[in-house]
């Protein structure tokens, strides 16, 4: 997921998701009944992933009230070696309700940038309700349905139940469940939901828990956690008005049409762990390709009402995109990928991924120098490797996903834009990507550590700084440690190792250490598991005659020349990192020192026929952990034009936002 705020290209989609609702748009005219990509029949290939649920659904939308009535067959194959009597079962639309424990939590800490305001609005309600639940073997179990809530004790909350057969699921064999369920969306909430006649469909039916480390994983909705499911098959069917204009995160099997009025598309997916889809009459679609190794990938692109300019931006990022994952990190593993636009008001929607599916973000006039279309496309689509293709568990260990893709969002954005233009190109404002992950990380950079379950971070702000931020600059640091390449080429062993399996924070820090050759333990421990301060500083810096008590030697030029010069670094933060210092003097020549910074301070001498011009710690600015980069550096004469240049962004940006807000108001 795309954070809001800061992290969403500054000023891009975080005000953007702000906008306030416009007028209906037009409907589009009814296009033919089979307006997306040619159905193809499912694969014979081997499988990528082992296959425990296989998921049919028949879902019917009513664009009108928002509402999907719907059943759903699941079979569950029991590989955890028990046997196994009770399952749980995720309920998440349940979530959007005023006394659920997603709300509670808004309430009292805030969300992710996408919530419902703290005051409660009926347009953000959200309800699954199961209608009928049958297993085979125990037949109707309706009523032994039970609401659990195994991590707090809000009885309120719905957003996970269990069922008890009436007999164990002996292991190796399996369970099949037949389901009846109704849907009713939210306004579009946390990225699912409908605005105008778009319905983001997200989230949407009855999903069983993971068995996971010797016990079933299955959390509550809250806040600040996202998911985490098993691998299987997802046969899926669709049926909407003819004139509705479908993109969902599966390969399009066969239309119909229906003597009602609507169509039915039939969808299939493989090695997936989720399936989700998007409608609207309004949509304006675009099909393109991108040749991988495995093949053409087909990319599918619904634009909504006045956003057809972004398009060729959306396309160029993503093929650039599939490009340097694939030279990366290995292969992209399906054979399509759904980009879906929502539309003016409904960019609460955007910025999410699912299984070859994302949501993206734009505005009607989003300008050139403002790379926030490019930068949440890059980002949802880095989720399929780390979210969909990996597949960590979100709810314990958020950053594996968000962080890594944090990182190489950073990576890719600057080979694709430049390293100081990949979030800001104008000629006179530029930033690249490690400063925004950084400057996101500054805001709550010693409030939580890193590795921690989601829901469990001080506050809204507190999770995103450090799930997104401070793990995308505590690698970005780690570089600086055992070299850019190694780092690459450790992600890259990471992802090929791991894909298809649910691996651990523990699995992918042994890794790096297996790959760099490195005990990188004094490292893990302060940045991942750790609270440490990371700030160095010059903390003085000066020259005076060597034989100061001499008048002859008096200033401004002692008759031997010769001065001593003191400079003194300083540890203020409780991380310890070995820095780099780089001393100047006014003969042109450098001293360049290497301080283990164990201590809490050390003190470089020099005497030479030169006074200091300046003293620096990382040099480079490469270490950017470091949380304060102002008191890293002494000059002896300072230069007025910078401030001149901050004094003149600091205009602009303002004046722009000014105009901005003025126009949404």
């Amino acid at each position: 997921m795309r954070l809001a705020g800061l992290s969403c290209v500054i000023l891009g989609c975080a005000i953007f998701s702000g906008m306030s609702s416009a007028p209906l748009f037009a409907q589009a005219a009814a296009g033919p009944l089979l307006s997306h990509p040619a159905p193809v029949a499912p694969s014979d290939e081997k499988t990528l992933s082992v296959r425990i649920v296989a998921y049919t659904i028949d879902a019917k939308l009513d664009p009108t009230k928002h509402v999907i009535d719907a059943t759903e067959t699941l079979t569950y194959r029991n590989l955890t070696g028990k046997p196994q009597q009770t399952f749980p079962f995720h309920m998440y639309l349940n979530a959007f309700q005023p006394q659920s424990t997603f709300m509670t939590e808004v309430r009292r800490a805030g969300t992710r940038g996408s919530g419902p305001d703290t005051a409660w609005d009926p347009k953000h309600f959200g309800a699954i309700t199961m209608e009928k639940l049958e297993a085979e073997g125990s037949g109707d179990l309706t009523s032994k349905m039970a609401f659990i809530h195994p991590d707090d004790n809000n009885t309120e909350d719905r957003t996970v139940f269990q069922v008890t057969l009436d007999k164990p699921v002996a292991p190796g064999s399996s369970v099949t469940f037949h389901m009846t369920f109704r849907d009713q969306l939210p306004e579009v909430v946390e990225r699912t939901g409908y605005k105008h006649d778009f319905d983001m469909v997200g989230q949407w039916f009855p999903k069983v828990g993971v068995w996971w480390k010797d016990a079933w994983n299955c959390h509550q909705f809250h806040a600040n956690s996202e998911f985490f499911a098993d691998f299987g098959t997802f046969d899926v069917k669709i049926t909407v008005p003819q004139n509705e204009i479908v993109g969902a995160g599966g390969d399009l099997v066969s239309s119909h049409p229906n003597s009602d009025g609507t169509k039915t598309l039939a969808y299939h997916s493989e090695d997936v762990h989720d399936f989700s889809w998007a409608a609207s009459p309004s949509f304006t679609e675009k099909n393109d390709s991108w040749d991988g190794p495995n093949g053409p990938v087909a990319i599918h692109i619904l634009m909504s009402p006045g956003h057809m300019a972004t398009y060729p931006r959306y396309l160029s990022n993503l093929k650039g995109t599939l490009q340097l994952f694939n030279d990366w990190y290995g292969p992209y593993a399906y054979d399509r990928i759904t980009l879906i636009d929502p539309p003016h008001g409904g960019l609460d929607a955007g910025g999410m991924e699912y299984p070859t599916l994302i949501t993206a973000g734009t505005a009607w006039d989003m300008p050139k120098g403002l790379l926030a279309p490019e930068g949440v496309t890059e980002h949802e689509f880095g989720h399929q490797y780390w979210y969909g293709m990996v597949a960590t568990n979100e709810f314990e260990e958020a950053w594996l996903d968000e962080g890594i893709n944090s990182y190489t969002e950073v990576k890719v954005m600057d080979a694709l834009y430049g390293k100081n233009t990949s979030t800001m190109a104008w000629s006179f404002a530029q930033m690249g990507e490690h400063g925004q992950q950084r400057a996101g990380y500054l805001g709550s950079d010693d409030s939580d550590a890193i590795a921690q379950f989601a829901w469990k971070y001080r506050n809204s702000n507190s999770y995103g700084a450090i799930t997104y931020g401070k793990t995308a600059t505590m690698l970005a640091t780690l570089e600086q440690v055992i070299g850019e390449d190694t780092l690459r080429q450790a992600i890259h062993t990471y992802f090929m190792r791991y894909r298809f399996t649910h691996p651990t924070g523990t699995d992918f820090l042994k890794t790096i250490e297996e790959v760099s050759g490195k005990d990188l333990k004094w490292y893990f421990d302060q940045a991942v598991y750790g609270t440490n301060v990371f700030d160095y500083e010059i903390d003085d810096a000066h020259s005076d005659p060597l034989k100061w008590w001499d008048t002859s030697m008096a200033h401004p030029k002692p008759a031997d020349g010769i001065y001593r010069t003191y400079v003194t670094v300083r540890r203020k933060g409780d991380f310890i990192f070995p820095v780099d210092l780089e001393v100047k003097f006014d003969d042109g020549t450098t001293a360049t020192e290497h301080w283990d910074g164990r201590d809490r301070w050390f003190r470089y001498q020099y005497d030479r026929k030169a006074q200091i011009v300046s003293a620096e710690i990382d040099p480079q600015t490469q270490l950017y952990l470091d949380r304060n980069f102002f008191n890293n550096s002494y000059v002896e004469q300072g230069d007025a034009r910078a401030t001149h240049k901050f004094r003149n962004l600091w205009v602009f940006v303002s004046e722009w936002l000014s105009q901005l807000l003025a126009w949404l108001t």
